[in-house]
């Protein structure tokens, strides 16, 4: 059975393209509707270009949708189209009994010209792009008014041809210069699609066939969130989602490239370096990056030691060309929040904002100034070990020696910082005065098994396995769901996270806690099986929040009904 999927929420794409097709509502001047967008330049523009509708004797009609991934099918009573994204660049149209008509609007100088009888040039400023329209079967009917510099609107009405009710045309997006080339036909141009998505789906990671759903599902977001090198973006890249959160984050490329890693290293080995490539002298990562620009304001956490180490345990691929590139990089980004992020010279570094943790609004953020967390320090003791490890295989035992003494160093620190009665508690940067609320931020040291003392790992497990508090119906809570300041849809002040159960899944199962570890990922592994792969989800119901396709939540979830459910 041919897996399908509701375009409201999840949209129509493929490898390598930024053009999708999504359902949008209505927003200012924008009607409610189908739209071909470009989610070129990221989350802070529109995205929306061509407006998708369907006619039948001039008039417009109403249409269901139907989309698997190389096929989106607008059915009405009058007729049909089929859609399908050829290549990075190509969207093809056909229509039997109904008209296509596409509208494009608010550019401050889009404009239309034609080209041949059946072909048009639409320019359109507002999303940095030209798009060809040529006819291969029926007739175009533009109106496009023209009025001083640019047209009011352009709306091209593809018409059925007369003798055989079909139309058919293609949408090439480009920048520069079109140059002409040959269509495969309408069914070949499907065919080539879906023999390219059901090579991926084979050799996305297996898993039992309860966690089947959500398997095509994870693979199909993961899939066509690819979009290719191109501008600011050196490498071919997996957006978090082609809804709206259309960049990659530095710390969310992490998890997709480890479910990559096993079966398509190189793309994975990509995903992990890409920000590495746009990696500042100071040896700071920026926070986000898409293909336009990368922002600098904020930065996320340094998981990327933790992630190395387990993508080398999982493949061979990774050699010493790999290590090579990666370890300089991988050392300034560690020095950076040593030398950067440690103002009252304690030697513990701080998130100077909720952001930099990835954990936006925590509790533990509630109130201004610069934060110093046991998680931070957790993520550097692991960093600190791979670089020691990377250093031992490159033959620099003297570097690698430091690098082991850096991580005893931040470990000891840690447990003399934050461990106060019984519990590891966040503090302010200078006064030290220990942080309110409930958050889970505070326990992310699981990560680091058995190098914690016994008693420091009983206090972080009692309370990770406490249902009244952290674990959940459907994982772990990022705030105690005891906590007067736990909230449902919170954000980070209660729903569940996908890298939050990775990490702490992750790390109980290698600290010996299995039982805890795989109770962990069944119950995420079972909500989104049921609830898609959402950005997060409320904690006591499983219900999928905000965005509902993204891909570090369709990579946690492979991974772990992959390896870790039956740990």
């Amino acid at each position: 059975m041919t897996f399908s999927y509701d375009i409201r929420t999840i949209p129509f794409s493929r490898y390598g393209s930024f053009l999708t097709i999504s359902y949008l509502r209505a927003s200012g001047d924008r009607p409610e509707g189908v739209y071909l967008r470009t989610v070129r330049g990221g989350d802070m523009t529109s995205g929306a270009a061509f407006r998708i509708e369907l006619t039948a004797k001039g008039e417009d009609v109403p249409y269901t949708t139907h989309a698997t991934p190389s096929r989106l099918r607008l059915e009405s009573g009058s007729g049909y189209a089929e859609i399908c994204i050829f290549d990075g660049r190509t969207v093809g149209f056909r229509a039997v009994g109904v008209g296509v008509r596409l509208t494009l609007s608010g550019g401050d100088y889009d404009y239309a010209m034609q080209m041949k009888d059946n072909r048009w040039e639409v320019n359109s400023f507002l999303n940095e792009v030209r798009f060809m329209l040529t006819s291969m079967q029926g007739q175009i009917e533009m109106d496009a008014p023209w009025v001083r510099t640019k047209c009011t609107h352009v709306k091209a009405h593809f018409v059925p041809d007369a003798a055989t009710n079909i139309t058919e045309f293609r949408i090439e997006e480009y920048r520069t210069t079109w140059l002409e080339r040959a269509f495969p036909s309408f069914d070949e141009g499907v065919q080539l699609v879906a023999a390219e998505y059901e090579a991926w789906r084979q050799s996305t990671l297996p898993s039992d066939d309860a966690y089947a759903v959500g398997r095509e599902l994870a693979s199909y977001i993961t899939w066509s969130c690819v979009v290719p090198a191109d501008g600011y973006l050196t490498r071919p890249a997996m957006y978090m989602s082609k809804n709206w959160m259309t960049n990659i984050w530095s710390w969310d490329h992490c998890f997709n490239a480890m479910a990559l890693v096993r079966s398509n290293p190189a793309l994975a080995w990509d995903q992990f370096m890409i920000f590495f490539d746009r990696q500042d002298e100071s040896g700071l990562l920026p926070d986000f990056m898409n293909d336009k620009y990368a922002l600098w304001n904020c930065n996320k956490p340094p998981i990327h030691g933790w992630t190395l180490a387990w993508m080398m345990d999982r493949t061979d691929w990774i050699g010493e060309a790999q290590l090579r590139e990666v370890y300089e990089p991988l050392a300034r980004w560690t020095r950076w929040w040593y030398n950067e992020r440690d103002d009252d010279f304690d030697g513990v570094p701080q998130y100077n904002h909720g952001n930099d943790s990835g954990w936006d609004n925590s509790t533990i953020f509630h109130e201004r100034g610069a934060v110093e967390s046991p998680d931070l320090c957790a993520y550097l003791v692991l960093q600190c070990e791979t670089l020691a490890r990377i250093a031992g295989e490159l033959g620099k035992s003297h570097e690698a020696a430091e690098w082991q003494a850096l991580a005893q160093r931040t470990l000891d620190r840690m447990l003399e910082h934050f461990w106060q009665d019984g519990e590891l508690r966040a503090v302010r940067t200078g006064t030290h005065e220990r942080l309110q609320g409930e958050s889970l931020i505070n326990y992310m040291p699981i990560i680091l098994g058995q190098r914690l003392p016994q008693e420091v790992q009983d206090a972080l497990i009692q309370a990770l396995s406490d249902e009244d508090r952290f674990l959940s119906p459907n994982g772990f809570a990022t705030e105690s769901m005891g906590s007067p300041h736990y909230e449902p849809d919170g954000y980070w002040r209660g729903p569940i996270w996908a890298p939050v159960i990775m990490l702490l899944t992750d790390g109980l199962r290698r600290g010996g806690y299995t039982e805890l570890a795989a109770i962990a990922a069944q119950r995420f592994c079972r909500m989104a099986n049921t609830n898609g792969m959402a950005e997060n989800f409320d904690a006591i119901q499983g219900t999928g929040l905000r965005d509902r396709a993204f891909t570090w939540t369709s990579s946690v979830y492979l991974m772990l009904a992959h390896e870790y459910v039956k740990a």
